[in-house]
């Protein structure tokens, strides 16, 4: 076996890490396959903005089932299983289930931003054509920059501890071929999708912020506010969660591109690659604690009670945030409860 493939770590941190890729991949397959069981069962009122939701559930569980049991495999064989092939394949559906999770949440972002400034029949017109091909280019865009370095454009290989692959950051230093994908992945991939999605949400923080103004002298804020409010909170951990995830192993790649592999320890490059790897687990947990129709649809679930149609019989994607939230259908009754709240002051 080639040297680069044996483990670097301590047989007990080798055998820890293996462990917490268990739980972490336990924890996303379940969540999400939770989160794909609500919105199968009311896939006839499902919103075309919430086709993204899914999509989003459907890249962690395929990054959980393709990559996580071979990393867990290896990190118990305290070296790399299946040399250059599993290698170049596990590093190539990181790269993909990657960028499609940040082009995602990207998407999200800008849909959830028009539909919260715009009317309601505006909001509307985004069908669920108009998603599905959004979708399929998302998916197209990340299978393009995942077959990149297959084609002589950037390179796959080990990571430092040797236990886990992904893009070859050491080798791009010397080598201005491998530099400039680089510097395209880290300006198309992530800091361009990671500025779309902070000035999407800080526009409709202030959105909400002014609604909120308009109705401050009311005794009872409306339903619609309320609602608001959360699934813009909801969104923003969406996506803080994942970005934060993420910060540290890119702190810690471009690192490695500009310095030896060898000038950090290889636990240090360890800890940022599975903080990364847990960022698939954390939605569900989002959705459990903001939606109360999940919170039911889990409890259903563990009780093995099948498949209820509770919300079948009426639209209550209202209360569901899990769901409703990048649609922005509330936007219209937000907008009309202010000024509605204005007029009867005008009147009192």
């Amino acid at each position: 076996m080639e040297e680069q493939y044996i483990s670097k770590l301590h047989p007990v941190v080798d055998y820890g890490a293996g462990v917490f890729l268990l739980i972490v991949a336990i924890l996303t397959i379940l969540g999400n396959s939770a989160v794909l069981a609500t919105a199968v069962k009311r896939s006839s009122l499902l919103k075309s903005p919430e086709l993204l939701t899914v999509n989003l559930a459907v890249a962690d569980i395929g990054m959980a089932i393709s990559m996580y049991p071979l990393a867990i495999a290896s990190a118990w064989n305290h070296a790399w299983l299946g040399g250059d092939a599993s290698c170049i394949y596990y590093a190539l559906m990181g790269f993909l289930f990657g960028v499609c999770s940040m082009t995602t949440l990207c998407a999200m972002a800008v849909i959830r931003f028009l539909a919260t400034n715009s009317s309601k029949s505006n909001s509307n017109k985004i069908t669920k054509n108009t998603v599905c091909i959004l979708i399929t280019f998302i998916w197209l865009y990340s299978l393009l920059w995942a077959i990149l370095p297959l084609v002589g454009w950037g390179y796959y290989g080990p990571e430092p501890f040797g236990i886990s692959c992904t893009i070859a950051w050491s080798k791009f230093h010397n080598s201005s071929n491998g530099f400039s994908f680089i510097l395209s992945m880290f300006l198309l991939c992530t800091v361009l999708p990671a500025l779309t999605i902070v000035g999407c949400y800080l526009g409709i923080a202030w959105k909400v912020h002014k609604a909120y103004q308009e109705i401050q002298n009311s005794d009872r804020i409306p339903n619609a506010a309320r609602l608001e409010k959360k699934l813009t909170l909801m969104a923003v951990l969406i996506s803080v969660g994942f970005l934060s995830s993420w910060t540290p192993y890119a702190a810690a790649s471009f690192w490695s591109i500009f310095n030896s592999s060898d000038s950090l320890q290889p636990i240090v490059t360890l800890l940022p690659c599975l903080f990364a790897k847990s960022s698939t687990a954390y939605n569900p947990f989002i959705y459990y604690i903001f939606s109360k129709t999940f919170r039911r649809e889990i409890k259903q679930l563990q009780c093995g009670c099948g498949w209820r149609a509770h919300f079948l019989g009426t639209d209550s994607s209202a209360e569901n945030p899990v769901l409703v939230m990048w649609s922005g259908r509330d936007n219209g009754r937000l907008s009309s409860a202010a000024k509605a709240e204005n007029q009867g002051g005008a009147t009192r």
